[in-house]
């Protein structure tokens, strides 16, 4: 294998992904109130509250595919952040 010069530009082929995928497991709820504004996320790779701590303050997207196009595009996002782990 040869290095590469300095003219040419280093590639690497493994990425690196800036994200970790996510579920939405439920809305925020007690005995009788559903709360729709906040919601229960299960982050891949995370099974404990104190692997959660991590992800505390980090923005979560929503990305899904709208039926008409907004702007351009047909895709659409709903941010949010992580509040606290549960």
């Amino acid at each position: 294998m040869v290095a590469p010069t300095a003219s040419e530009p280093r590639t690497n082929n493994n990425g690196h992904r800036l994200y970790v995928k996510g579920k939405h497991v439920a809305f925020k709820r007690g005995k009788h109130t559903l709360r729709p504004g906040t919601s229960l996320i299960k982050i891949e790779g995370v099974d404990d509250p104190q692997a959660a701590h991590f992800y505390l303050g980090k923005r979560i997207a929503y990305v899904y595919r709208g039926k008409k196009e907004i702007r351009g595009t047909k895709i659409r996002v709903i941010w949010g952040k992580v509040a606290r782990p549960h």
